[in-house]
């Protein structure tokens, strides 16, 4: 009872925090320009731009990085770079709660060249280092799931480590057609299938968030990790159609290494652009998979759909807004679950409001709780939530970099069977983060 007053008490301050900070941040938005994050990242590559932004000469949008990337016609040898790194001490309520201590983090480097008038060839690496800045349990996240640890347990209330070094290697020809039609050819022994909506560490709605969303592994951007992936761009415009081949079996986080298999699983995604603030796309996937915490499926399909939205509401900043609706069905044992994910960032001056909302279906056996034997494996699915409000506040940014501190808070909500697991039916996680990033661009 004590643990759970003082939990309490903590909210409510970090809330009057969340908005006393904001507000205060307010009227520095006159002199504070040199710690606005989103005039920053105008410096460097669109590494921070939302939909709102159009690309310029000679570059065209990358659906898979979120942000424009030079196309044919680039003059010289062109080098971008990009990186995110969270410190994020953790104090999450209840019996599975822990305080603990992480960094979530991530870095890109893409190099290419123009080749003749028509071609442009580049090599892109998304890497991490979150195999060695997490602890061994993983970044402590109540109701989240996925993937196993290096003796085999699943990871349980608590989001895994991307893997470790490459996260993604990509080799790239995207050929100029008519106007500024353009086809993207590329390779990638671990790289992004096409499906699922912009992968979250990649979205700029989340850009000041280190959680991974719930619903990550629920028909969302767990394809954003994946191995052997051969596929295909077309970006006529308005409509911009992607579609892969890639080995279904997810790269394991703990392993450093970088395998290949035979293509064996499909994806499709389609992007309308309907105007530079606003996108709307689909997506479907059938992916060859077995997995020890699903005995007896054979094949998973995984569904999204999602949008994205950069507003301009008058005496405000940038608001980066984006909704996505995930499912999976697991064949042929697993029922189909579904997720939704509404998130944003609200920029002024030199501080961001965020949140984030999350509806979605977990099973109990992905938590480790136990069900009364008569309850079926069809019929042990349960909503859950997560709503998390934060703010970040830009102390300094000098040559694209910029350096922030700031705070979230989560309350979780579990149906009444789990909550003698989860203590009660609300509890809270309150972050401390600090936050440095940064982005670049170079040309030989």
């Amino acid at each position: 009872m004590i643990r759970i007053t003082r939990y309490r008490t903590c909210a409510r301050s970090c809330v009057g925090a969340i908005v006393a900070f904001f507000v205060a941040g307010l009227p520095l938005a006159s002199y504070g320009q040199a710690a606005d994050p989103n005039r920053a990242a105008d410096q460097g590559p669109a590494a921070y731009q939302g939909g709102g932004h159009s690309c310029g000469k000679n570059e065209a949008w990358d659906n898979s990085m979120s942000m424009c990337m030079p196309s044919p016609g680039a003059k010289g040898l062109l080098v971008s770079g990009q990186f995110n790194l969270f410190a994020a001490f953790s104090a999450l309520q209840g019996p599975r709660g822990d305080d603990q201590f992480a960094a979530p983090n991530m870095f890109m480097v893409d190099v290419g060249r123009t080749v003749g008038s028509r071609q442009f060839f580049n090599i892109d690496l998304m890497g991490t280092a979150e195999l060695w800045t997490y602890p061994y349990h993983g970044y402590p996240e109540l109701l989240q799931i996925g993937e196993e640890r290096s003796d085999g347990t699943p990871y349980v209330d608590a989001q895994h480590p991307h893997t470790s070094p490459i996260m993604g290697l990509t080799l790239s020809d995207t050929i100029a057609l008519r106007d500024a039609e353009t086809l993207k050819l590329f390779f990638a022994p671990r790289g992004e299938s096409t499906d699922g909506p912009i992968a979250y560490m990649h979205r700029d709605s989340a850009r000041d968030d280190p959680d991974a969303p719930l619903g990550h592994h629920v028909g969302q951007d767990v394809g954003h990790i994946s191995s052997t992936v051969l596929g295909a761009q077309v970006d006529l415009g308005r409509w911009i159609v992607e579609a892969s081949g890639f080995n279904g079996t997810e790269p394991q986080p703990t392993h450093v290494d970088l395998p290949l298999g035979p293509i064996n699983s499909e994806a499709l995604r389609v992007t309308y652009v309907i105007s530079p603030e606003h996108r709307a796309m689909a997506s479907v996937a059938h992916v060859e998979q077995t997995d020890p915490q699903y005995p007896g499926i054979t094949s998973v399909v995984r569904l999204s759909a999602s949008v994205y939205d950069r507003l301009a509401p008058i005496g405000f900043g940038p608001i980066d807004h984006t909704f996505v609706i995930g499912s999976i069905k697991r064949n042929p044992t697993v029922p189909a679950l579904t997720s939704f994910l509404d998130e944003a960032v609200m920029s002024h001056g030199g501080s961001d409001l965020w949140e984030r909302i999350e509806v979605l279906q977990r099973l109990a056996s992905e938590l480790d709780i136990p069900m009364p034997p008569a309850v079926g494996a069809t019929n042990e699915s349960r909503w859950v939530a997560a709503m998390t409000v934060g703010y970040t506040r830009w102390l300094a940014s000098h040559s694209g970099l910029q350096l922030g501190v700031g705070t979230s808070l989560t309350m979780d909500v579990v149906p009444p069977e789990w909550a003698g697991a989860y203590g009660h039916r609300t509890p809270l996680t309150v972050r401390l983060i600090l936050q440095l990033r940064g982005s670049g661009r170079w040309q030989h």
